[in-house]
């Protein structure tokens, strides 16, 4: 018969032994990391936040860079299948044959979180993005209202095909569609970069250089934009916003290059796919799309997000 001194000691080795396993359990999970780019500022947030949140919870977590190359991710990700990850969290590289990474993944039973983009062909088990469709919607509201609501617009569009630049699309135009004073004039692919954005935005100047309003959907091609616009000496002013909330483009705010961005919550996001991606090997069911709040930033409100990045 067990004493209760006994039976105590009995029951701290017990939970003292599941911890242990649990633990132990935990530190066995490997995730694979996909990332498209980890020359963007925004790639590198959420790499930066999944890689600490699984140093925490004692997860391997095995980061590969696709540099912008769609069929080198198709190959990482097939290594990382082969080195039998728990889990894969996923940033496609473009749209051309992003969804037979999925594809593999699944066919290996390997649950795939989807984050900034999606395939739509193969979406992962759950998809975290901001909700560009309403936070571009914002951004063009608050251009309206900056410009009074009359002017010259153009657009430096991303990847053609991907989910951001689709969605920062539609609601952009649904924002503008409040303003037909507004005219969209151009827009072109500058394919995310900064020294892309420059190029096209120094043409769409030379061709029309009553242009009033530039869109880089994402900073990196707002602050080339602004660069155009600075170079080409105009006599009018010109309203620039990007998106993403990417330093660089919280510090042109904060100076007044930039007239306002939309801060997406790159770390949360990290955070949030690592949980994600133990909770689906766990088995746990979870919603198709976790989307997530981006915040019009402007010189009033950037402050806290350059000192500690959300």
């Amino acid at each position: 018969m067990l004493t209760p001194k006994k039976l105590l000691l009995s029951t701290l080795f017990a939970a003292m032994t599941c911890t242990t396993a649990f633990n132990a359990q935990a530190k066995e999970l490997t995730v694979g990391l996909a990332v498209a780019n980890l020359q963007a500022d925004f790639f590198n947030q959420i790499k930066q936040a999944v890689e600490a949140e699984g140093k925490a919870k004692g997860i391997k977590v095995i980061t590969v860079d696709a540099q912008g190359n769609s069929a080198t991710q198709v190959n990482q990700i097939q290594d990382l299948i082969t080195r039998q990850v728990d889990a894969l969290i996923y940033i496609p590289a473009g749209a051309t044959a992003a969804g037979v990474p999925v594809k593999a993944a699944k066919a290996a039973g390997i649950p795939v979180v989807a984050v900034d983009r999606n395939a739509p062909d193969a979406p992962g088990d759950t998809f975290i993005a901001s909700d560009s469709v309403a936070a571009a919607r914002t951004l063009a509201e608050y251009v309206g209202k900056v410009t009074e609501g009359k002017g010259r617009v153009a657009i430096l569009q991303g990847q053609i095909g991907t989910t951001p630049e689709n969605d920062r699309a539609k609601g952009f135009a649904e924002g503008l569609a409040k303003f037909p004073e507004l005219k969209v004039v151009a827009q072109q692919p500058a394919e995310w970069a900064q020294d892309k954005g420059f190029a096209v935005a120094q043409d769409m100047l030379q061709r029309d250089p009553n242009i009033n309003v530039f869109f880089g959907r994402a900073d990196a091609m707002a602050l080339g934009a602004a660069q155009a616009v600075k170079v080409a000496n105009l006599d009018h002013p010109v309203t620039i916003v990007g998106f993403d909330g990417d330093v660089a483009g919280l510090k042109a705010v904060a100076a007044g290059t930039l007239s306002a961005t939309m801060t997406q919550q790159t770390r949360k996001m990290g955070r949030m796919a690592l949980e994600s991606a133990v909770a689906l090997k766990e088995g746990k069911q979870l919603p198709k799309e976790q989307l997530q709040e981006a915040i019009l930033t402007t010189k009033d409100n950037v402050a806290p997000f350059i000192e500690n990045h959300p």
